[in-house]
């Protein structure tokens, strides 16, 4: 199963282990439900933007990581993924049992370093700043590349 994990870009330095078990997003049959006109493109693409704004509110408890939105897209067995089940928590929620690897990145989607000031104020709960960063694209780094992205 493919997820997108929301992380801060001092995670992905191999010093600092396997990414641990926490939430993340997945294409769910719940997404799919509520998106049922879309391709699995479109719903990824929706399961990636749901994983940005948890990784705006990781951010927010963490402003010594560098202040950019950080999501990491894996691949895990489907045993490692429980699906939440909360009519109020987005359809594309779903809980991470067990640490990745780093090794098991594929690639992660990283905001410009342009958009950190935003990317802070957003953090700290500033509703015109999130509405700025919504209008952004992450941009997409292979995981051979991901030493080389911008902080």
């Amino acid at each position: 199963m493919r997820i997108y994990l929301p992380a801060s870009l001092d995670e992905l330095d191999p010093e600092s282990g396997p990414l641990t078990a926490r939430r993340a997003h997945a294409v769910t049959p719940a997404l799919r439900e509520m998106f049922s006109d879309e391709d699995d493109e479109g719903l990824e693409y929706a399961a990636q933007l749901a994983a940005a704004d948890d990784s705006l509110a990781l951010l927010g408890e963490r402003p010594d990581a560098p202040q950019l939105r950080c999501v990491v897209s894996v691949d895990v067995a489907d045993a490692a993924v429980v699906m939440v089940l909360d009519a109020d928590d987005v359809p594309s929620a779903v809980e991470l049992t067990r640490a990745v690897p780093q090794a098991d990145v594929i690639c992660a989607h990283v905001d410009e370093p342009a958009a950190a000031t935003d990317v802070a104020l957003a953090a700290g709960g500033d509703e015109d700043a999130a509405g700025r960063l919504d209008e952004r694209d992450l941009l997409w780094y292979d995981a051979s590349e991901l030493g080389d992205v911008p902080r």
